[in-house]
């Protein structure tokens, strides 16, 4: 019988180290990109501008997807539901960098 709980209590300490180390995954990009936009407010090429805003979507992206799966809990759905979030993730990038690039080229 005290099997049950101690399992229980290992994988909520587990659960909680995991979301705490997320948590500072997603500072840490948070970080990174205040670092990488400040760097694009210095004089520079215009070509530099498109990289840091390419890099900022990404670092989106990759924040979005954490977000999904360790704290609205898809880590534990089927694994249709993961690959479907996957690709909402990548198409809504696409859309994001298309939009970004053809934007770009019309003005």
């Amino acid at each position: 019988m005290s099997a049950q709980p101690e399992k229980a209590r290992a994988r909520n300490a587990q659960a909680k180290r995991r979301s705490l180390i997320v948590l500072l995954i997603l500072v840490a990009i948070t970080l990174g990109y205040l670092a990488l936009d400040r760097s694009a407010d210095a004089p520079g090429a215009y070509r530099a501008r498109s990289v840091v805003t390419t890099i900022a979507i990404l670092l989106a992206l990759v924040k979005v997807r954490l977000i999904f799966r360790e704290f609205m809990q898809v880590r534990n759905a089927p694994m249709l539901l993961c690959r479907l979030i996957d690709l909402w993730v990548a198409m809504i990038g696409a859309a994001l960098l298309a939009s970004y690039y053809i934007g770009l080229a019309v003005h």
